[in-house]
């Protein structure tokens, strides 16, 4: 073969890749979502609400979006650990991770590395008012009794973990005068039974939590954090009627990371709005003592976290 004959056949094999390159670059981008399964991380221990939710909802965006979501529990540093394995995968819409208020008050420290701007909320999927818990067999019957006791000694929180909603709350009343020290237990099976085992005065959980220990007689509510009291727990004052307007409502969202496609965050949105909307759902919200309008879609959920973050700065203490 010539020189000339090489150059041709070089030149003739190059442009059949470049043609072979451009025309595989509208398939990539056409290419259906999604395709392959969805991560969905779940930054606290299995039992918690966050773990719940997740699993609650799975088999229904999986038969929403056609691809299943293995629910991966990441726990660690108030869900920040798991909120990290989220954020450093691709931004491609096949990881999404539980995001709960606790988290989002971690952006009142100055320290801490990620911002609001780095998630994009998919939806909020419920809503819930929160309660501090004593042992059924306590000898603080009342929450007359625990402020008693609170001028006393110092009674242990256990709490989510340092910085979160529930912290808030212990330094809200701590800054009224109660002797009250949080106590950190990041599993959730640790923090429902650390008031039961004694290693805890109270515990701040949301009621629909720790139905199951509520229902079997194990602990109970001694004030609620809501506008108005609960037929199902009559006789539990709200912290509104003693006098304490602080109410940060717990809610649970499902995230993606910033930079994700709109149309693969709107596919999500979707597949969870249809979740939401089903019967099944909102029995279950139901059950969990929630708010039966929990649900706010991605067009608006990310109006609402910046309300919920201005919220707990109302309470946090002054710096």
């Amino acid at each position: 073969m010539t020189t000339a004959s090489v150059h041709k056949a070089l030149l003739v094999t190059g442009i059949a890749i470049a043609g072979a390159v451009a025309s595989s670059v509208p398939a990539i981008a056409q290419d259906k979502y999604p395709s392959r399964p969805i991560e969905f991380v779940v930054p606290w221990g299995p039992g918690g609400g966050a773990d719940q939710l997740a699993r609650k909802i799975a088999p229904g965006l999986e038969k929403a979006l056609g691809v299943s979501l293995p629910v991966i529990n990441v726990a660690g540093a108030t869900g920040q650990t798991g909120l990290t394995k989220m954020l450093t995968s691709a931004n491609d819409g096949y990881s999404v991770s539980v995001f709960i208020a606790d988290t989002l008050a971690l952006q009142m420290e100055p320290s801490t590395k990620w911002k609001i701007t780095d998630v994009i909320p998919a939806a909020v999927m419920i809503q819930q008012p929160s309660a501090f818990f004593v042992a059924e067999n306590s000898p603080m019957k009342t929450w007359k009794d625990v402020e008693a006791e609170a001028k006393k000694r110092p009674l242990k929180v256990g709490v989510t973990g340092f910085g979160s909603a529930d912290d808030l709350h212990v330094m809200y009343f701590t800054a009224k005068g109660l002797k009250m020290q949080s106590v950190p237990f990041p599993k959730p099976a640790e923090r429902y039974t650390s008031v039961l085992g004694g290693h805890a005065d109270l515990v701040y959980e949301q009621l629909g939590d720790v139905k199951s220990f509520l229902d079997g007689k194990q602990m109970r509510p001694v004030v609620i954090f809501a506008d108005k009291r609960f037929p199902a727990f009559k006789d539990v004052p709200t912290g509104k009627e003693l006098g304490h307007d602080i109410i940060i409502n717990q809610f649970r969202a499902v995230v993606m990371k910033a930079g994700t496609d709109a149309a693969r965050v709107k596919a999500v949105s979707d597949a969870l709005a249809q979740v939401a909307a089903s019967d099944d759902y909102k029995t279950w919200l139901k059950d969990q003592f929630a708010d039966a309008d929990s649900f706010v879609p991605a067009s608006g959920a990310v109006a609402f976290m910046k309300g919920e973050l201005d919220a707990m700065r109302k309470y946090a203490p002054k710096k």
